[in-house]
């Protein structure tokens, strides 16, 4: 994914166009361990599990089972009320089949349930039926009729409905209009809390591809997106404040962010904190904790000539407590 431009004041430069981010599924995400014989998998998380999302009420025995990663003792007890009619046990029985929980992964039978609950109006069943005509293969892709259900969840609140169905808007609609139409739907996704959404919203005010450009409401959108563990924005917001506050507290903050991506494993993050150790800029200067952190990236993939040339100066002590610093955030 490009990195939104570091700098928020009037007079910075704006790529031409709006990121255009990567949809967010977890429609066709088999699970990582399944046992054929519907014994007890991994669980998904708890934001997989949650119950509201197959709609009033799932049927309490089948979703505890579903809970505890009893997938097909789940399935057993949902299907026959998923036959009868049951939105939310059809819910439940399409996203069995669906991540292959417990049984083999069917997107055919996936959709069909899907299909039946989203005809109930349970939202999450209308955006997972909308990603597998996306993305669940071409013998299934239906762009136009997913674009058509994502608004459908999209108008009654699904935050991954809105955020997903901007995009397209994006793609399908030539010029500022794509925009317009967009923001509505990022914006409520981004009051609702989903980082990706409020890294956009960032992105539009910056840039100005609705018409509106306000960098204010941009970096405010930026640091609740940070705030939630947004690596992108993390890194966008601690290099704008280590470039542009001004100020020694604020090259600190910027560090601070800049940290915070590296800690969780962003190289790139992780390059630019080795850079800030090497330069002593919002932190003291240090130069085993700048090849501990750039050793972190490199091993990602990551080379930077002037990080090279700084390991190229120390001392073998200093290379070989560098290289163990580094081996201990494993």
């Amino acid at each position: 994914m490009k990195r939104l431009v570091s700098g928020m004041k009037t007079d910075l430069k704006r790529p031409s166009a709006l990121i255009l981010m990567v949809l967010v599924s977890a429609a066709v995400s088999p699970a990582s361990a399944q046992e054929p014989d519907g014994g007890r998998v991994l669980a998904p998380s708890l934001e997989t599990v949650a119950p509201e999302r197959f709609g009033e009420n799932p049927a309490d025995v089948a979703y505890s089972a579903y809970q505890r990663g009893y997938y097909l003792t789940a399935l057993q007890l949902a299907t026959p009320l998923a036959v009868a009619g049951n939105p939310a046990s059809q819910t439940l029985v399409a996203e069995i089949y669906s991540r292959g929980l417990g049984v083999k992964p069917d997107l055919a039978k996936a959709m069909e349930w899907y299909e039946k609950a989203s005809e109930q109006n349970v939202p999450d069943a209308t955006f997972q039926l909308a990603m597998i005509l996306i993305d669940g293969g071409p013998e299934f892709r239906d762009r136009d009729r997913a674009f058509e259900l994502l608004k459908k969840a999209a108008d009654v609140g699904h935050r991954q409905a809105q955020f997903n169905y901007a995009q397209m808007a994006i793609a399908r609609m030539p010029g500022q209009r794509g925009y317009k139409e967009a923001v509505v739907y990022l914006e409520r996704a981004a009051d609702g809390g989903l980082p990706e959404a409020q890294y956009a919203m960032a992105q539009l005010r910056i840039r100005g591809l609705d018409g509106k450009i306000d960098n204010n409401e941009a970096r405010a959108w930026l640091e609740k997106a940070a705030q939630q563990g947004f690596d992108t924005a993390q890194i966008d917001l601690g290099t704008w404040l280590v470039e542009h506050s001004g100020t020694a507290a604020g090259q600190e903050q910027g560090f601070g962010w800049l940290m915070r991506a590296a800690s969780a494993g962003n190289p790139a993050a992780q390059n630019r904190v080795a850079k800030l150790y090497r330069a002593g800029v919002g932190v003291a200067a240090d130069r085993v904790q700048a090849a501990k952190w750039y050793l972190r990236a490199r091993r990602a993939g990551l080379i930077d000539p002037l990080m090279e040339d700084q390991l190229q100066g120390m001392t073998e002590a200093e290379l070989r407590l560098a290289t163990l610093d580094a081996d201990r955030l494993d």
